[in-house]
């Protein structure tokens, strides 16, 4: 069992504290705890619960934001022909959409393109902009992509054609200023106040500051595409904080009965029509079979289930989707054998706090799932390179307290290209390379990270007395949601309580079914992934748990059920 750190978030937080806190809001005192263990100070709170549309930034004051909506205003006066050109991932499938489908409505002459992720890969590329070009493009407009694109967007100058980029990755020294308009939050000279936006974000506020400038209902649009905003906002895994967490919130709300005959029918195929939506619901049923599009097939056919108006095609694109996930997953299976098995032949690997693998033939659209699996595995930053004639092509995923995209600018000069953010980027590279690349970054790491690091932990937000334990806190801490990073569901501690009865569940008996109690107070738990704890723990032992609250619903009948983060004993 991998033993992991507790740490508690905050252990000054007085009692006294929490209670002025749950008085001055009219909430209870476990929310004030946990919000105060959070840095949230009480004043603060009702805006934090609210979730309201008012604490949307005016799109106007992001940096740029008005050339791009002006250059995209004469853009659709003038019928000029616009090209949306965006990512294959969700992030960049949802973006494409929203504006896609808001210029449509305008009667703008519009068209998409995403490029293929095997052939073309990210980003803006000259031999697209050439192809684009004869179409008669006038305007080319980035989502999710574009930050680091200088000289595609010269180029694409040169040829007289305008650009608007909007993206939310970020910076290198230099962006594209040759560009009409830099959108992006990231920007070190733009206050607009949150960086945290998503692409879809981004593409989102676009919409709003056109709304703005040409005299529409900026309310109406929002309601109109929050639910496209969330969707990519979740996948995107940016922090559930500030302006994300109200596009969230609103747009699952809309999602609950889903206007888009495409979500609809993936809903169905997905296995979540009817219930409620959550943003752990989007992420791991709804996200994963968008994204498997753009991984294994084109992007396009994800574009399309979230425009189409048609049922019947809504549901063919939904069961393609669908069957194109089940492919991934074999695809990905069978990779990450592989890796494992180079990871086992390294003499060295212990070594190395930084896992870089690479083999020809991988599919480079599926290592970034295998290296994020990796990552979690072993606990270390994993970067996966697919070869192909000599060239690397590498997905890497990190964890907190080591910065991939700085580790990798650091290697600036063994890479061809590369891009992302903190935790998760792409890259490419010369075979060639390879050997010196992966010296060069474990020895920035070795800098850089400490043993320490290389230790999973689990954030404590405060310790619960037996009598929290209860249907009720489960209840009421529900209103904390949506969860996701930045806004990570609760993690709470009881000490010291008896296990009554043990089992290992499920495949294999990788999971645990306990029930443990405390001065008369009883619950069930349940610990995925954790049943080896069952040769360790007998009935009538006692335990520290770590858990999150969970409410099972059946035939309308609900009960209370802690889900087991660790266990330590006491």
């Amino acid at each position: 069992m991998v033993r992991k750190l507790w740490k508690f978030r905050n252990d000054k937080i007085r009692p006294d504290a929490v209670r002025a806190a749950a008085e001055q809001n009219n909430i209870p005192p476990i929310i004030a705890s946990v919000l105060l263990n959070r840095g949230i100070e009480a004043g603060e709170f009702g805006a934090f619960l609210a979730k309201s549309k008012r604490d949307i930034k005016n799109p106007m004051t992001m940096l740029d934001m008005d050339k791009a909506a002006e250059r995209i205003k004469k853009a659709v006066e003038n019928k000029e022909k616009i090209v949306i050109y965006g990512d294959y991932d969700v992030d960049g499938i949802t973006s494409t959409a929203l504006l896609y489908d808001f210029l449509s409505s305008l009667g703008a002459d519009v068209i998409y393109y995403i490029p293929d992720r095997k052939d073309e890969g990210y980003g803006i590329n000259i031999m697209a902009v050439n192809k684009l070009m004869k179409e008669g493009m006038k305007l080319l407009i980035t989502v999710d992509c574009g930050i680091t694109a200088i000289g595609e967007v010269e180029f694409a100058k040169l040829q007289k054609v305008d650009v608007v980029i909007t993206d939310h990755h970020t910076c290198k020294e230099r962006i594209p200023e040759a560009a009409d308009a830099v959108v992006d939050p990231k920007r070190e000279d733009d206050d607009y106040g949150f960086d945290g936006l998503a692409g879809v974000g981004v593409a989102f506020k676009l919409v709003l500051a056109l709304s703005m400038v040409m005299g529409l209902d900026t309310g109406e649009c929002f309601d109109r595409y929050c639910d496209i905003a969330a969707i990519g906002t979740i996948a995107d895994v940016v922090p559930l904080v500030d302006e994300n967490r109200v596009i969230v919130d609103k747009g699952l709300k809309q999602l609950e009965e889903p206007r888009r005959p495409g979500l609809t029918e993936l809903f169905k195929v997905a296995g979540i029509a009817g219930k409620k939506i959550t943003a752990s619901s989007i992420a791991f049923a709804v996200a994963p079979r968008m994204n498997a599009a753009g991984r294994l097939g084109t992007a396009r056919t994800a574009v399309e289930l979230l425009l189409t108006k048609d049922s019947a095609r809504a549901a063919e694109i939904a069961l393609e989707l669908d069957n194109e996930n089940k492919e991934r997953q074999a695809t990905e299976q069978q990779i990450h054998k592989e890796a494992l098995e180079l990871i086992a032949a390294d003499a060295n690997f212990q070594k190395k706090k930084i896992i870089v693998l690479a083999k020809e033939g991988w599919h480079n659209g599926v290592i970034g799932i295998v290296a994020s699996r990796i990552t979690e595995m072993f606990y270390r930053p994993c970067i996966l390179l697919s070869l192909s004639n000599g060239v690397g092509k590498g997905s890497g995923r990190s964890i907190p307290g080591f910065n991939l995209f700085d580790a990798l600018n650091e290697c600036d000069d063994l890479l061809t290209n590369f891009g992302g953010h903190a935790v998760a980027a792409g890259l490419g590279i010369n075979e060639n390379n390879i050997e010196a690349f992966t010296k060069k970054i474990n020895a920035y790491a070795d800098g850089i990270m400490t043993e320490q690091d290389m230790i999973p932990s689990v954030k404590i937000d405060c310790i619960l007395h037996e009598n929290n334990i209860s249907l009720a806190a489960a209840r009421a801490i529900a209103k904390l949601e949506p969860y996701g990073m930045g806004n990570e569901r609760p993690v709470f501690v009881i000490k010291d309580v008896e296990v009554i009865q043990i089992s290992a569940v499920g495949a294999d008996g990788k999971h645990l079914r306990m029930k443990i109690a405390r001065n008369g107070v009883t619950a069930a738990c349940i610990g995925f992934g954790l049943g080896e704890y069952v040769n360790e723990i007998q009935p009538g032992g006692r335990v520290h748990l770590a858990f999150r609250f969970d409410i099972n619903t059946y035939q309308g009948n609900e009960s209370l059920q802690l889900q087991l983060a660790d266990i330590k004993m006491v």
